[in-house]
């Protein structure tokens, strides 16, 4: 099982603001598009993204308004270290709302968000495109069985942790992942809080070598059959963690003509 995140889905209201938004401020370029029966797939990423980078999904389906809860956390997007503040003010002079600056964030990182309310941290990174997606972060209710899944189900190795008074973050990632892939941030709060799911958020998506030898695999360790490749055509599959976060797995040939397996 390769493991490496190969994108990251979000809903959206109006396509062409978040598609204007996104190509704008950050420079992402439109890497394929999918128009299907009343929804549209977007992937986006930086024009010079590493083969292991990943990208963000759009979803935009006709007539919705994406609602976003709190078990959805934010996309995390890489500047160069030292350089915060200046692209930070470059998307204040853009126009972008200033939601949480870097000085509020102690000088460490900062937090704007998209037309939708999406939010999306600022972190400093010696390696990375300028803008490439960093990690993505998800609300847990149960730590340990949070990491268990991960470690367990996916083989990732956590890689990084913060532990505050009232709250940790876990970051795991695959085991050898390039510095340019990105990692999930697991947030665990220590008040016993629950979290509403909301519809703006889609789900993560794990490139594997294998989808039928490795959902197989997923099986044996006791991963959520949600839906199967066969229900999907043999193209993808998804599960679920015991969050209920959902997690698509799909093989990716980057020399195809296009990203889809449609």
């Amino acid at each position: 099982m390769d493991g490496t995140l190969d994108h990251t889905m979000i809903r959206v209201a109006d396509l062409e603001a978040s598609l204007d938004w996104y190509q704008s401020h950050l420079d992402y370029e439109e890497k394929d598009r999918y128009e299907g029966d009343g929804f549209t797939i977007v992937y986006l990423g930086p024009e010079d993204m590493h083969e292991d980078g990943a990208m963000l999904e759009i979803t935009h389906n006709e007539g919705e308004e994406p609602d976003v809860g709190d078990a959805w956390g934010h996309i995390a997007v890489r500047v160069p270290e030292g350089e915060l503040e200046d692209y930070y003010q470059q998307l204040m002079d853009e126009g972008v709302a200033d939601y949480r600056d870097p000085e509020s964030c102690g000088g460490r990182y900062a937090f704007v968000k998209d037309p939708d309310g999406h939010e999306i941290e600022i972190v400093q990174r010696e390696t990375g495109a300028l803008w490439s997606l960093d990690h993505t972060m998800i609300r847990v209710e149960d730590a340990d069985e949070a990491l268990g899944f991960w470690t367990r189900k996916f083989g990732y190795d956590e890689v990084g942790r913060w532990e505050a008074d009232t709250f940790a973050n876990y970051f795991v990632e695959p085991e050898n992942a390039a510095d340019e892939a990105m990692s999930v941030e697991l947030t665990y709060n220590y008040d016993g809080r629950t979290y509403d799911m909301g519809d703006a958020w889609g789900h993560l998506c794990v490139r594997l070598d294998d989808l039928h030898d490795d959902w197989d695999q997923l099986m044996t360790r006791e991963a959520t059959d949600y839906r199967d490749p066969e229900s999907c055509d043999d193209m993808y599959a998804f599960t679920k963690d015991q969050d209920g976060h959902e997690i698509e797995l799909i093989e990716r040939d980057l020399e195809a003509d296009s990203l889809f397996p449609f």
